[in-house]
């Protein structure tokens, strides 16, 4: 892995394999260099080198000096993508103490902007104009401390988040910051949701049969309303997109479903699916199947 992820130019890289040369040849008169002789007192041909270029291990030890280093390898000697990967996998507070060991890394505004946005994926402070000496190291802590306090209390946590300026009070702003957030706890969004005003509002059939009708059924009608041009091209109507999507989600269930054996083809699902639908052409019905043959179940 470390030789496919140490991406320098090819010069740089003959360049440390030139000095990795020099150094092997330097220490050929000990054992480790009679052991490359032949038996004719020649030196043995090398077998080709790896396309890949020099070895990582090779490479660290000689900017080391080719001296042996025991214990963690530096984190400064490895390549830049695969520091950021291992940084990837600590949690604030071992972020710190990091950035304290390899300071060049912790004062890396780029590094800490990826560990944002790779974690909280939408903060409404990324669309704003950032003021002088904003630090996204400190922005990663704030979002780290927020996400905790919504992990323990969800109204203090959004509370919190609004209090730095990190979200913005509106509903598209939320929707779309607990949908992009990874360090969220599903069972304190599951409260935080049921508190919400709208759903106060809103009760859910009782009969699962009778929910999955009217989840369907609004679906449809506001499918049909947001999206006229795409109605009109494919000649939809709210009737036609009900049944396209429980035809998706029975389709869904048939091809990955282990208790059924013989599997819906695609010109089956294309016949059964334009004898409820008429208008609907063979190629979009095909497009749906394929779609849910290569990605799986719609519920997914």
């Amino acid at each position: 892995m470390g030789q496919a992820l140490w991406r320098l130019p090819p010069r740089h890289q003959q360049h440390l394999q030139d000095k990795l040369d020099e150094q092997m040849n330097d220490e050929g008169g000990g054992a480790a260099g009679r052991r490359e002789l032949g038996g004719d007192g020649g030196a043995q041909k090398r077998g080709p080198q790896n396309c890949y270029g020099p070895d990582i291990y090779h490479l660290l030890k000689t900017r080391r000096g080719g001296k042996e280093q025991h214990g963690f390898i530096d984190l400064e000697m490895l390549p830049p993508e695969l520091g950021v990967a291992i940084l990837s996998y600590l949690n604030a507070t071992d972020l710190c103490l990091a950035g304290c060991v390899w300071q060049d890394l912790g004062n890396d505004e780029y590094l800490w902007q990826g560990l944002c946005k790779s974690t909280w994926g939408h903060c409404s402070i990324y669309n704003k104009r950032l003021p002088a000496g904003f630090s996204y190291r400190r922005l990663y802590l704030q979002l780290d401390e927020g996400s905790l306090t919504f992990n323990a209390n969800p109204q203090e946590g959004i509370s919190y988040f609004m209090s730095k300026g990190i979200l913005v009070d509106h509903p598209t702003e939320l929707a779309k910051f607990i949908f992009y957030t990874r360090r969220l706890n599903w069972k304190m969004l599951r409260i935080y949701l049921d508190e919400r005003y709208f759903f106060r509002h809103i009760h859910a059939p009782e009969e699962r049969g009778e929910y999955l009708e009217t989840l369907i059924t609004k679906f449809s009608h506001r499918f049909c309303t947001c999206n006229p041009g795409l109605v009109q091209d494919l000649g939809l109507s709210p009737d036609a997109v009900y049944v396209l999507c429980y035809s998706l989600i029975l389709l869904s269930i048939d091809l990955t479903s282990p208790h059924v054996k013989n599997k819906m083809s695609k010109r089956e699902f294309i016949r059964n699916t334009r004898r409820a639908a008429h208008n609907v052409s063979d190629d979009f019905v095909g497009h749906l199947y394929d779609n849910i043959y290569l990605i799986g179940h719609v519920a997914a």
